[in-house]
């Protein structure tokens, strides 16, 4: 049994070997042919777009996309610009104010793609004189009113509900002109000449009328922005990164040939991924602009561990061809194993509720897989035909790395119940973890989006928005004075929840109508007691509105139906899931079934999708790490090592999330899928450290503790190169302007640096106390002596 492991073993060395003296005999063959393929591949990053659509995060099974797209259909889109207006003097009813207004309000009707345009100035007001409804804008030919006038208008503009809280702040020192856009969908290009027309036109207001501040808001500028996003990280991230990756790799390798050769290999990787992404058409987003970013960072880690193996066998005395075989031989096993891991994890991300993470997952996989080929091939080609100066030494061993084997072995005890005790109290800062997001908060400050939005949310509305469609369950039933009651009552109930700053129903529409068809007297401001004045009361309206005015953003076809809109300020994901939910249950209990329906928009759609996608990517998550750990237990032929390596690789994303939860306290989208992300990764390391454990065990015969001090030796040197190159890589993306990619790569970097403290601390007592005691006990049998076994 033994001749034949040993003949088996002999075999794989000599497999192994095959592939670095066939790399060495076809060098430029490899360096021609990999040329080729490159540009094969990356050709295909002519064909890379970036999309503007905030929807893209949101698949097409996505329920709360599809009722926001069944809403859209029945009404209108809610896709908008907002123009803020802001007077330095904080009064917005002066004749100049009104008149900038008035002439942005006629302006924006220019606007490519725009449907709507509404603004206190052409709001259309309502009166009575005689037995004549007239319908009208509130202000008409600003300059020339009186101080009387303004005065009017204003008391009306700050007593409309319909105003009050959307297009005008209760104190009178903001307002906003609001521009709905219905956009083809023909071209990616249509948001971007949206914002910047409405650029232009907020530049010449500024020119124009430099005593009034104005802020860009609305879905068409928070689209427009995670385009902006998207280029902004391509351009300052990966020359970041690239800068990094120079610094670090010539520090550790001490080689300009191997610097060079390792950054032409995370080029070409990164080339190939992004390159492979176009021909897949592929689009950008914020989230897969980060992708080659990654692919940069993942792609050192295999160069580093065959540069660094052939620098230690350079520095023993072998000629630079048996360097290369003996490195590629050494480290083919973990450093197939260790990418196709890697993709594995990245794979996962297929499982994500948000496309653009399935398509970040599917680039960074591709890049991986190239990085593995050009790292086994074109790196050693390389390193071939370019003079390597190294210092020739007696004994290679990295004497940090030994006086921490000498440690670790020495305190094993020690290390081993500190590491678990790190383990347990860190892990329990999970339980202080919320579900939890705010879409607008994932620009930082230095985009005016963000600006905008804060602004608008402090001096004028909410920027979250609640949309239902109440339906009254028959045609023309919408004039109802039930129905309409029970409207009314849904939308009092919403006025007097938190954070609700403005709701928006025809109620208040019919109520206003009601008044004045009774001579203006006030207590007529109420619903209709009869459906049939409420229906005539109106078709007169809907006949005196001016085309573009019209209710068909408030009202279906057939009026069976009306459109609810709730505005809120200053909401978190949580509190609008909760928020949607008491809504719910209060039509259940208090409407008819007819009126029952879920909330809908933008808002509701990310308050929903962090939770729908952590459920999903937990089972992916899972089925990965089953699915590694059989990999692992096949390529090491051991399943008590295979069983064992779970234990560094699922102990870091725990304590990571725990360091999390007791620092920050909430988990959003971005973090959604941090365990897929890194899974892959922190199993690296500890397959390259029971690869080498295991060849000292097996190829030498050794004891636990000197087959741990073996993999210190030949391996610590690069596992630490490696987390630091991906630890600094990850950090990179905190300079990132979008927060979901800056917490995805702060909490990476956390999740890799403590996978390397487990896998230099816990790890190696585990392995001396499960196969020290299997050790002992097969000694105890035999009868050996155990010190002779362990010599």
């Amino acid at each position: 049994m033994e001749d034949r492991l040993r003949k088996l073993r002999s075999n794989m060395k000599q497999l192994e070997s095959c592939l670095g003296e066939w790399v060495v005999k076809y060098r430029w063959w490899v360096i021609v042919s990999t040329i080729l393929v490159v540009f094969g591949t990356g050709s295909g990053i002519r064909f890379l777009t970036f999309n503007n659509d905030l929807r893209v995060f949101f698949s097409k099974e996505n329920p709360q996309l599809q009722a926001l797209e069944a809403l859209e259909g029945t009404y209108t889109k809610s896709d908008n610009v907002m123009f803020v207006i802001a007077p330095k003097d904080k009064d917005v009813f002066t004749r100049d104010t009104l008149a900038a207004i008035e002439t942005l309000t006629k302006s924006s009707w220019q606007m490519p793609y725009s449907s709507r345009v509404d603004s206190i100035t052409n709001y259309q007001h309502t009166q009575v004189e005689g037995d004549d409804l007239y319908v009208g804008d509130l202000v008409q030919n600003a300059e020339s009113l009186s101080d009387t006038d303004l005065e009017r208008r204003k008391k009306i503009a700050l007593s409309e509900p319909m105003l009050l809280n959307f297009l005008i702040s209760p104190s009178g020192h903001t307002t906003g002109v609001n521009v709905t856009i219905l956009l083809p969908g023909e071209s990616l290009e249509e948001v971007p000449e949206v914002a910047a027309y409405a650029n232009i036109l907020a530049d010449d207001f500024r020119r124009n009328h430099p005593d009034i501040n104005i802020y860009l808001a609305g879905a068409i500028m928070a689209d427009n922005a995670y385009g902006q996003v998207s280029r902004d990280d391509m351009v300052t991230l990966v020359p970041a990164m690239f800068l990094t990756l120079i610094i670090i790799t010539g520090m550790t390798l001490r080689s300009l040939a191997g610097t060079l050769a390792t950054l032409l290999i995370i080029v070409v990787s990164m080339v190939t991924g992004m390159g492979l992404a176009g021909w897949l058409g592929i689009s950008l987003t914020p989230a897969t602009a980060i992708a080659p970013t990654i692919i940069l960072t993942l792609a050192v880690a295999d160069s580093i561990h065959i540069l660094v193996t052939m620098f230690q066998e350079l520095r023993l005395g072998k000629t630079k061809y048996e360097a290369i075989v003996e490195s590629l031989r050494v480290n083919l096993q973990p450093v197939f194993l260790t990418s196709i891991t890697t993709v594995i994890g990245f794979l996962t991300m297929n499982f994500s509720d948000a496309p653009p993470f399935r398509d970040l997952g599917n680039i960074v996989a591709m890049g991986v897989m190239a990085a593995l080929g050009y790292s086994l091939l074109l790196l050693p080609s390389l390193m071939a035909v370019v003079p390597v100066r190294v210092t020739q030494m007696k004994d290679a061993c990295c004497q940090p790395c030994n006086q921490l084997a000498d440690f670790v072995i020495d305190r094993r005890n020690l290390v081993f119940w500190c590491s678990l005790a790190v383990v347990f109290v860190l892990t329990a800062g999970m339980f202080h973890i919320e579900v939890n997001d705010d879409w607008i908060k994932y620009f930082d400050e230095r985009y005016d989006i963000r600006i905008a939005a804060d602004f608008m949310s402090e001096h004028l509305t909410g920027v979250d928005v609640i949309e239902y469609s109440l339906a009254s369950g028959k045609s023309g039933g919408i004039s109802d004075p039930e129905y309409l009651a029970k409207v009314e009552e849904f939308a009092n109930w919403y006025r007097n929840q938190p954070k609700v700053v403005h709701v928006n129903t025809m109620t208040e529409t019919m109520k206003r109508l009601n008044k004045n068809m009774h001579g203006d007297d006030e207590s007529y401001y109420r619903i209709p007691e009869r459906s049939d004045l409420a229906a005539q009361y109106l078709l007169l309206y809907e006949l005196s509105l001016p085309f573009g005015l019209d209710l068909n953003n408030r009202i279906n076809v057939d009026k069976s139906a009306t459109r609810m809109i709730a505005f809120l300020r200053d909401t978190t994901t949580r509190e609008l899931r909760e928020l949607d939910k008491k809504a719910r249950s209060w039509l259940e209990a208090n409407a008819p079934k007819s009126m029952f329906t879920y909330g809908s928009g933008l808002s509701v759609m990310w308050a929903h999708i962090s939770e729908r996608n952590i459920k999903s990517m937990l089972g992916a998550s899972f089925g990965a790490l089953v699915l590694i750990s059989g990999i692992l237990i096949f390529a090491l032929r051991s399943l008590t090592l295979g069983f064992l390596s779970l234990i560094p690789n699922l102990a870091p994303a725990f304590m990571a999330f725990g360091v999390w939860g007791l620092t920050v306290g909430q988990v959003g989208l971005g973090l959604s899928v941090i365990v897929s992300l890194t899974l892959g990764i922190v199993v690296d390391d500890t397959v390259h450290f029971l690869s080498k454990y295991l060849r000292a065990r097996r190829e030498h015969n050794w004891s636990p503790s000197r087959a741990v001090r073996y993999a210190f030796n030949t391996v610590g040197t690069a596992m630490w190169i490696t987390s630091v190159v991906l630890i600094a890589g990850f950090l990179v993306l905190m300079f990132s302007g979008f927060k979901m990619n800056s917490d995805m790569g702060l909490m990476a970097a956390i999740t890799i640096g403590l996978a390397l403290a487990m896998d230099f601390l816990l790890l190696p007592t585990l392995l001396i106390k499960m196969e020290g005691k299997a050790e002992s006990e097969a000694v105890t049998r035999i009868g050996v002596d155990p010190v002779s076994v362990a010599d």
